[in-house]
């Protein structure tokens, strides 16, 4: 995640943050990612459909026709299986980054304000903000973290 959804930007050990509008981004990029994997497979799949059996029909071309038909299938299905998940990478992110979001309105509304201190996105919306978590043991259980204004993408 180029740039600090998760925390780069030079806080203390042990805190991260989460900015959904990139995690929104990188999950768009992983959902690229996963369909242009998926293209490369199937291109991969025409061309050596494409190809045939150039081994020959001999002793030695059956011996690698039976190895290399078996691998072959798996190979192709595990690359399918890998650009769906690289894809589910992308959707596990939209979800996070929802989620993040929820919860930031939610413990904002709870303390009387809404997430962004009030500010809406233009469409009456609450805005969404930072969350900054901590993992630092010294940190208060059930403190509430200060939410930073920052927008910058």
């Amino acid at each position: 995640m180029a740039g600090g959804s998760t925390g780069a930007s030079g806080r203390a050990g042990g805190e991260f943050v989460l900015r959904p509008w990139e995690l929104h981004g990188e999950g768009r990029e992983f959902e690229k990612l996963g369909g242009e994997l998926a293209k490369a497979v199937t291109a991969l799949e025409e061309g050596l459909a494409a190809i045939g059996a150039p081994w020959g029909a001999d002793q030695p071309g059956s011996g690698f026709a039976t190895v290399y038909g078996q691998a072959r299938g798996e190979l192709v299905g595990g690359l399918r299986g890998l650009a769906g998940r690289v894809a589910g990478v992308g959707a596990g992110l939209h979800t996070m980054a929802a989620r993040t979001a929820d919860t930031d309105s939610s413990a904002a509304s709870g303390f009387g304000a809404t997430a962004g201190s009030g500010a809406t996105a233009g469409s009456g919306v609450p805005a969404v903000t930072s969350a900054v978590y901590s993992t630092a043991p010294e940190a208060t259980p059930g403190a509430v973290p200060v939410v930073p204004g920052d927008k910058s993408v």
